[in-house]
């Protein structure tokens, strides 16, 4: 295996482990704020309980997480030294403020685990909003430098390849860092959100439907139920853009190899590279130029308009696209059942087997539909690490043992995922009937 292809895959293996717990640490937290909120608003003890659950939770996936993003920095100096250097002299403050960002949350988890009836009601929950904010901000701002690779902004780069910074803060005056944070968070409040629902519609198929666990599904169902109806509304902002400043990623999403007016919008179907055509898609006429210009009879560029060397992997950054969006459809629908179910049925409704069986399927499609995301943002950008400005083949590393760095932190991540799983396991039977009450 070549130190490029190693590199690609311990990035590959990293960041996919590392954005569940980054998620899990944005959208967790603000569902604690949410049932702790009605605590303190009914005075209901099943909500300070489940609160007092998922602080537990919170408070192991933000170790694992720590963990896992401080060997991602690692990696990332060590494998990508020549990106490092560019990325650094233009952005570095970013990652400064991001670190800012989770120190903060780190000191208020700790206060906000260990001051359960030890401070005021009041400000053991503003200590949660400090968490979900904090946490949200960190994810914006890491979200800052990966827009800043998509569209890089605010330097000169002289004849000797000397970076001058021109503007500091520029990605934060593009539209794209906008929608790339709004889209991103949505999607981390979704994944976290469907992911609880599914539990408790779990626990609901099996018998228990006590206001603790009616409490925990409903606030689920809020937050991603807002999320699912959200999420499109950003897609298609990020999409709009992504059409007008990288013509090639777009082109490479819908599976769009020739440069038409009237283009079809695709849905499924496999590229075939070779062929140059989408097979077996369904094709909306004239929906894709609809999509991305507001005229059904727009021309929409192909990838016949890029080098064949510029391409990036066209069935992966499709298939990821495609999965992507039918996830998020597949999340509005149990969504809309649900609402309507509960709306004409209420507490009945926990009693409605395939409703729970729909969200229990359903609830790993938040972070299926996230994973596939990060793989269209990415994948669908190269051979550019940083787009038009270096290649991702340039920035690689030229040690030896990146094959066995490649290995070692493999096994790193399969460490924390197996703790993970067991610790999860211990909480989840350690029930709320068995929790200390609340006092």
């Amino acid at each position: 295996m070549s130190p490029l292809t190693a590199a690609r895959w311990q990035m590959t293996v990293s960041l996919a482990f590392h954005m569940v717990y980054a998620a899990i640490g944005i959208g967790l937290p603000l569902l604690l704020v949410m049932v702790e909120g009605m605590y303190l608003r009914t005075g209901q003890e099943h909500y300070k309980k489940l609160a007092m659950k998922w602080a537990k939770v919170m408070g192991l996936l933000f170790a694992v997480g720590a963990v896992s993003g401080t060997a991602l920095a690692l990696e990332l100096g060590l494998l990508w030294p020549k990106y490092k250097e560019l990325l650094g002299a233009v952005v570095g403050h970013i990652f400064g403020l991001e670190g800012y960002a989770f120190f903060l949350e780190a000191i208020f988890i700790g206060i906000y685990l260990y001051g359960w009836n030890k401070v005021k009601p009041l400000a053991h929950w503003l200590c949660g909003v400090v968490i979900a904010t904090t946490g949200m901000l960190s994810g914006i701002f890491v979200l800052g430098v990966n827009a800043w690779m998509q569209q890089p902004v605010g330097f000169t780069l002289d004849e000797a390849g000397v970076v001058t910074t021109t503007d500091p803060i520029a990605i934060f005056k593009q539209p794209l860092w906008f929608y790339m944070a709004w889209h991103s968070t949505l999607a981390c409040y979704l994944a976290v959100a469907f992911a609880v629902a599914g539990w408790y519609a779990y626990l609901s198929l099996k018998g228990r439907r006590d206001a603790y666990t009616r409490a925990g599904l409903i606030a689920a169902m809020v937050l991603g139920g807002v999320c699912a109806f959200l999420q499109p509304l950003s897609g298609d902002l990020l999409a709009k853009y992504v059409f007008k400043t990288q013509p090639v990623k777009f082109a490479a999403m819908e599976g769009q190899f020739k440069t038409e007016r009237r283009a079809p919008l695709r849905i499924g179907g496999w590229p075939d590279e070779e062929a140059q055509e989408t097979k077996y898609a369904i094709e909306i006429p004239g929906g894709l130029s609809m999509i991305a210009t507001g005229d059904p009879n727009a021309e929409v560029p192909g990838l016949d308009q890029a080098p064949r060397e510029n391409w990036p992997n066209v069935e992966l950054t499709h298939a990821a696209f495609q999965i992507m969006v039918g996830s998020g459809t597949a999340l509005m629908l149990v969504t809309l059942w649900f609402w309507i179910a509960y709306w004409r049925y209420r507490e009945q409704v926990f009693t409605h087997r395939w409703l729970m069986f729909a969200l229990c399927v359903t609830a790993p499609l938040g972070f299926l539909g996230l994973e596939s995301g990060w793989i269209v943002t990415e994948v669908g950008r190269q051979p550019w690490i940083i787009q038009g400005v270096m290649k991702t083949k340039d920035a690689v590393t030229t040690a030896d043992g990146v094959f066995g760095m490649f290995i070692a932190f493999t096994l790193l991540y399969a460490l924390l995922g197996v703790t993970v799983i067991v610790l999860l396991r211990k909480l989840t039977h350690t029930t709320h009937e068995t929790e200390p009450a609340a006092k």
